[in-house]
């Protein structure tokens, strides 16, 4: 069993930064590999970014390549979401999630785990 509280979020103006966490509970963080989603008022859950469990791979959404960063901290239990040059369309509640299990990436289904969920929103 893995809790997730995500935090970090807030309101700011665009081209400004934001970093996000995620801590997790549980001794076997480490294997899991982790993601970041987000979801807009009236759009489905899109995938951000995804960290494999070995911290080797990473996946982002075309949309924020190049301007958003995940890391991970095990030692810390924490993964983290670094979010530049913040545009008003990542407005967003961000969820992050975590998975043993193989499958799309890109895709809810495989993740077993979702934290609360923390609000960014960016102001043109």
């Amino acid at each position: 069993q893995v809790q997730l509280v995500e935090s970090g979020g807030g309101l700011v103006q665009a081209g400004d930064s934001l970093r996000l966490s995620c801590a997790a509970s549980g001794r076997t963080f480490s294997m899991y590999s982790m993601a970041w989603f987000r979801q807009a008022p009236g759009k489905e859950r899109e995938f951000v970014a995804f960290l494999s469990w070995r911290a080797s791979i990473t996946y982002y959404a075309d949309s924020v390549k190049g301007r958003f960063t995940i890391s991970r901290d095990n030692a810390k239990n924490t993964v983290y979401l670094q979010m530049n040059s913040l545009k008003p369309e990542d407005t967003a509640v961000y969820y992050c999630a975590a998975t043993l299990k193989s499958g799309p990436y890109y895709d809810t289904t495989p993740y077993e785990y979702w934290g609360q969920g923390t609000q960014v929103t960016v102001s043109s």
